[in-house]
């Protein structure tokens, strides 16, 4: 056996110790940077999202490089959080080039595209869709472009990290109107702390997927990089120049510590 997939099943082995029953049902997962990854592309995350689409609620998260690096910083606040997440996919394909250099083969699998695929492959026009965030006008403009004729909204107020009032008031509005897809539209670590607490409930249905400003994306209203720029792996320089004031900090002084974390992890693994 390999060095390499002595390692690898070592961190397989440790993630799946972490799991609940259904999570165990879930695909393949590894460990990486301390956090589970499923082995699924795009388009089979979307097929498992449909299938589960009436069943309990449970959620998915698509980690990046600020979620690990918050993860890592606050684990007491967080890390049930992410590990009670029904599927965990990788959204960064910084993390997905370390994953590389360590030996570990995990797919890039954006909230935005994923949301895009659903929404083009998988949504019909009368499937029960929940929306919590997002602006009134990017709602209408994803309606009709995609002929929706069943979207329930909610809009909690700004501020819902430090708001407990209203992340239960979110998972009352899911609990109270049933859908095949909950949208979590309200950035991240806020949108995670919404889906577990509709999880919590144990009473709701569907999927709920953190997908940030996707539907931002769907509308129009923000414009991604060209697929040149995410393809060489510099798609956060590209948000960095189009919003310097308000992403400088995430991209330049946050974002540089994944590689110690990554380095550190790296010893851990090897140990």
């Amino acid at each position: 056996m390999t060095q390499s997939l002595a390692n690898d099943m070592k961190t397989d082995r440790r993630a799946q110790s972490r799991l609940s029953p259904d999570q165990r049902r879930a695909p393949r997962a590894i460990d990486f940077v301390g956090t589970r990854f499923n082995l699924l592309t795009i388009a089979a995350t979307a097929q498992r999202c449909e299938d589960a689409g009436q069943g309990p609620f449970r959620y998915v998260v698509t980690p990046n490089v600020d979620h690990i690096v918050r993860l890592h910083k606050q684990p007491e606040a967080y890390r049930d959080i992410w590990d009670g997440a029904w599927l965990s996919v990788c959204d960064s394909r910084i993390l997905q080039l370390l994953a590389k250099f360590s030996g570990l083969d995990i797919a890039v699998v954006p909230g935005s595209d994923l949301t895009a695929h659903l929404f083009g492959a998988h949504i019909k026009p009368d499937t029960p869709i929940n929306i919590i965030g997002g602006d009134n006008d990017v709602i209408t403009s994803v309606k009709a472009r995609y002929g929706l004729t069943n979207v329930t909204l909610h809009r909690p107020p700004m501020g819902l990290r430090s708001n407990p009032e209203a992340i239960e008031a979110c998972a009352d509005f899911a609990v109270a109107n049933p859908a095949d897809y909950t949208f979590i539209c309200v950035g991240s670590p806020q949108g995670e702390m919404v889906a577990a607490a509709i999880a919590a409930r144990g009473n709701a249905k569907g999927v709920g997927l953190c997908v940030g400003a996707s539907l931002d994306f769907l509308a129009g209203k923000q414009v991604r990089a060209p697929k040149w720029m995410q393809n060489a792996r510099l798609e956060w320089l590209y948000r960095l120049l189009q919003n310097p004031r308000r992403m400088y900090k995430r991209y330049l002084v946050e974002g540089p510590k994944i590689f110690l974390i990554w380095m550190k992890w790296r010893k851990v693994s090897k140990a």
